[in-house]
């Protein structure tokens, strides 16, 4: 039987709302296993479909196409086009007056978003957070994330993963394993934080564990002294291996946060080898910079063996699509149960 080289063990950002000749060719030559987009990237709807069509072609499969989608500060596809998504505080809010309410505002949402996507062609949400925030943090996460209860950020958030399936849509839980605890935003420092391992299992572990079979997760630029001291998560063999493998025992394809975001320094080279070293299996890169994509995928290597299985296993998850949505009367259902927070 003849093997199918694996793909690039990167996903990709680019420039602008069309692709240029220099990235068309890029893409081709680098084989990446998938594509980011971001507000840069986005017009209309009928522009996106044609953005989306043009990146599967340049690889020539249905490569996974992702953005964020989260609602409220974090969503690159605003209106008059697509619909005005709420960040997570109307639905924590709700929750604490009437928790099943709740849920199902969650899940309404999320059906909703996966339909906004599905209808691009993007089938890949980086969403949603499982982050716990505490008190004096950095507002990088806050109303992103579903409240500062371990519990009930865990219950929302699966809730949130299966409305995204239910729409045919993958979520992507970050940040692995926890972001609530930092007191600087990743995209511009690198935070440090000291809580104990008894206070992270306590607290930050606790949504993620529950998470733990969720189709992708995304790791936080974040140094965890009580973990490992030297190096940030992303790129710590000890953190992704003992840590979000082991203790936490995900199972899904994990990926980087951005490798340029400024919480991580050096060439991107290494940047990249360093993530796959530690156990990533795959490295985002968002701006779309081309130089630096270019040393990110000289610093890569396709897929290895078990990534390719998680990858495979997608298909379990692929299976949950469900009937068209009625959109309309879903929006108005969700309405309804906000109106009550």
């Amino acid at each position: 039987m003849l093997s199918v080289k694996a793909p690039l063990a990167a996903i990709f950002g680019l420039a602008g709302t069309t692709l240029s000749a220099a990235e068309k060719r890029f893409f081709a030559d680098a084989d990446p296993y998938g594509f980011i987009l971001f507000a840069r990237n986005v017009e209309t709807p009928d522009q996106v479909r044609a953005l989306v069509a043009d990146l599967r072609a340049c690889v020539g499969r249905e490569a996974p196409v992702l953005i964020d989608q989260e609602g409220g500060r974090v969503r690159r596809l605003r209106p008059p086009h697509w619909r005005d998504a709420p960040s997570m505080a109307p639905f924590v809010d709700l929750y604490r007056r009437d928790a099943a309410a709740a849920a199902e505002a969650v899940r309404l949402n999320a059906r909703l978003l996966a339909a906004d996507l599905i209808d691009l062609g993007i089938d890949v949400d980086c969403y949603p957070l499982a982050d716990v925030p505490v008190a004096g943090a950095h507002d990088i996460i806050g109303d992103r994330a579903f409240g500062h209860d371990p519990a009930v950020v865990a219950h929302l958030a699966a809730i949130a993963c299966a409305g995204l399936l239910d729409g045919g849509v993958m979520p992507v839980v970050k940040h692995i394993p926890g972001h609530g605890r930092a007191f600087a935003d990743s995209h511009l420092d690198l935070p440090v934080v000291d809580a104990s391992l008894e206070d992270l299992r306590a607290t930050d572990f606790v949504p993620f564990r529950a998470l733990k079979d969720a189709p992708y997760g995304m790791t936080a630029h974040i140094v965890y002294t009580a973990l490992d001291a030297e190096r940030p998560a992303t790129t710590s063999p000890r953190v992704i291996g003992d840590i979000v493998r082991g203790e936490l025992g995900f199972q899904g394809l994990l990926m980087t946060d951005d490798l340029s975001m400024k919480a991580l320094t050096g060439r991107f080279q290494d940047r990249a080898a360093h993530s796959l070293a530690a156990g990533c299996d795959l490295v985002l890169h968002c701006n779309g910079d081309m130089d630096e994509m270019t040393a990110v995928a000289e610093g890569c290597r396709p897929l290895d063996a078990a990534a390719q299985a998680r990858a495979a296993r997608l298909g379990t998850f692929r299976a949950q699509r469900l009937a068209r949505l009625d959109v309309a009367q879903t929006q108005h259902d969700l309405d309804r149960l906000l109106r009550a927070a």
